[in-house]
């Protein structure tokens, strides 16, 4: 058996909360929250919420791009960066200690990388802290320029550019200027940059084993910084021609990404993914410069070179171009304390961690529901469905993993895997197994407490919706018609906030079959245990379904047809198995009761 690709980490699960740790030993301008392994928020040291009398500039992602966003934290960038897990992204309850901790009476921007999971959890703590009392305003950075215009509601996905547009919203909020007009300058800065990767080899995930996809002879262009296949796959060409080919797509008019026009100024940024060394960015830099100036008649005003967004160990690299005018340079040129754009320090150490600002608890208080002495009948039905769910989802970890690894960024299983192991755990101390709303809940918190990116924040939401459905029913015995209105409730909230929908290949083309025929065989006086096992067969077939569908949410929509038509999606069939698995423990026990 082929081991794990070679990495110098201890536990793959500590990578996030050690690289933490030893950023602010480096850097001493910088802090984080003291609320690892579940809060991970980089911050400056010079900067609370009750003294800030600037703009706040926050951003964050999924780790393993490093130095973003954490290494752009300091005085002149970002106030404070929230660290999701490796390609995931960060949860609603870290965003919003990192606003807490930060935002004062002149408020924040959050800069928000355009992927669904980092669009989510942000949207939903920008409205959270809204409801606080904080200012909050959010610019989305979109700068791909690699494939055509997207499908569905994806857009295009948030690179390296998105540090430019850090840079800019920072110099604007060390001036003084109001969250409006901080606001602005980002949105125009992120409308002026465009940016396209290439890359020779796929990035290999801590703990997992390396990728194939590519040959020895071969390369990608266009493929994204989770390592999600790109717009093709071709033979390895020498470097002039690579940069060439990308300036052309970058700065094509037929697509129109960026409003550059021959006699521009403009910013260039050559950007290492990783496991490229700097001799060879730089190698591209030197061509990139002199074909932008003679054969597209710009004059580049400025040249950064470096890994500023990186993707692992992924050997490539991206260039962004930037159009600019006088007030972007004087952003760019403006001091900065950020570590990695790069600048010193002036020596003064700070503790390295404070605490986490309230109302966030990291523990389960003394308060919160406890396992019932001894589980009524429905108890023990509830009991056994979860378990089963979470023990096939535990079992399907490597499956799910292979599949997504061919259609997005290949953690689903990974991800799937902690949820279910946190509930299995949880289950044996805090669900409240007779009440099966209260249960529902739990089942949501100990989703929200592990589960990164955004198959946790819609599990999240799930759970969520269908407790709200459940509780407004009142009554003590939950009957199927109630866990058939729970589902349905808890679908329509995954479409609203999510915005997929049946045939968008996504979890939602399991639960919606398996939803409606629920709710009609129940409807129409059907046995509840024989609705339920036909609701789970249409639970498996809409998932299998899903091969035969264009994506039009998430990662996989930037995947190729060919590919996408051999691979079923992995959310779904997650979701068929745990939804079948807890059908079959639920006849079982209603059998031996």
């Amino acid at each position: 058996m082929v081991p794990p690709a070679k990495k110098f980490i201890n536990n793959p699960n500590d990578v996030v909360t050690e690289f933490i740790e030893g950023l602010v030993e480096t850097y001493p301008g910088l802090q984080y929250l003291d609320g690892l392994p579940e809060i991970k928020v980089v911050l400056r040291a010079d900067v609370s919420a009750a003294n800030y009398d600037k703009v706040a500039v926050i951003s964050g992602g999924g780790s393993g791009h490093e130095p973003a966003q954490a290494g752009y934290v300091g005085e002149g960038m970002l106030t404070a960066a929230v660290c999701g897990d490796v390609f995931a992204s960060p949860p609603v309850d870290s965003i919003l200690a990192g606003i807490r901790a930060v935002t004062g009476p002149k408020g924040c921007l959050l800069i928000v990388t355009n992927y669904t999971g980092d669009r989510l959890n942000f949207g939903l703590a920008a409205e959270q802290a809204k409801t606080e009392g904080f200012q909050v305003e959010t610019v989305i950075v979109g700068d791909d320029c690699a494939l055509p215009p997207p499908r569905g509601i994806a857009g295009r996905r948030g690179l390296a550019g998105t540090i430019l547009v850090h840079k800019v919203a920072g110099a604007a909020a060390a001036a003084g200027l109001s969250l409006a007009e901080v606001a602005a300058e980002a949105k125009h800065a992120s409308e002026m940059v465009g940016t396209m990767g290439v890359a020779l080899s796929v990035c290999t995930l801590p703990g997992q084993l390396a990728s194939d996809r590519l040959g020895p002879e071969k390369m990608e262009l266009g493929l994204g910084v989770h390592g999600e296949p790109g717009a093709a796959v071709v033979d390895i060409q020498p470097v002039e021609v690579v940069v060439s080919h990308v300036l052309q797509q970058i700065l094509s008019p037929e697509t129109n990404y960026v409003p550059i026009t021959r006699g521009n100024s403009v910013v260039l940024m050559v950007n290492g993914l990783g496991g490229s060394p700097l001799m060879e960015l730089l190698i591209a830099a030197g061509k990139a410069v002199p074909k932008l100036q003679l054969e597209f008649g710009l004059a580049v005003d400025r040249v950064y070179t470096g890994s500023f967004m990186t993707s692992l160990d992924m050997a490539g690299f991206s260039i962004s171009i930037m159009k600019a005018n006088q007030s972007i340079l004087e952003r760019l040129d403006a001091s900065t304390k950020a570590p990695s754009w790069p600048v010193g320090t002036d020596g003064n150490r700070p503790p390295a961690k404070i605490p986490v600002p309230l109302p966030f608890q990291a523990t389960k208080s003394q308060e919160s529901p406890s396992r019932p002495q001894e589980l009524s009948q429905q108890g023990q039905i509830l009991e056994a469905a979860i378990e089963a769910a979470a023990t096939v989802v535990i079992k399907l970890k490597d499956s799910l993993n292979e599949w997504d690894g061919k259609v997005g960024d290949g953690d689903c299983g990974s991800t799937m895997c902690r949820g279910a192991t946190a509930i299995l755990e949880d289950m044996k101390n805090y669900y409240p197994l007779n009440d099966a709303a209260e249960t529902v809940s739990e089942l949501g918190s100990s989703i929200r407490r592990v589960m990164g990116g955004t198959s946790g924040i819609i599990y999240n939401l799930l759970c969520k919706a269908a407790y709200a459905e459940l509780k407004a029913n009142g009554q003590p015995e939950t009957t199927p018609k109630h866990w058939s209105d729970a589902l349905k409730s808890a679908i329509s909230a995954v479409s609203k906030y999510g915005g997929a929908t049946a045939g968008y290949r996504t979890m939602l083309d399991a639960l919606i079959p398996a939803s409606k025929i629920l709710e009609e065989k129940l409807s129409v006086g059907e046995d509840p245990i024989t609705a339920f096992v036909l609701s789970a067969e249409a639970a498996t077939s809409g998932a299998e379904s899903t091969i035969h569908m264009q994506a039009q949410a998430g990662r996989s929509s930037y995947v190729s047809a060919e590919i996408l038509a051999s691979i079923p999606d992995p959310g779904a069939m997650a979701a068929a198995a745990w939804y079948s698995a807890a059908t079959r423990a639920v006849k079982e026990k209603s059998q031996g009761l």
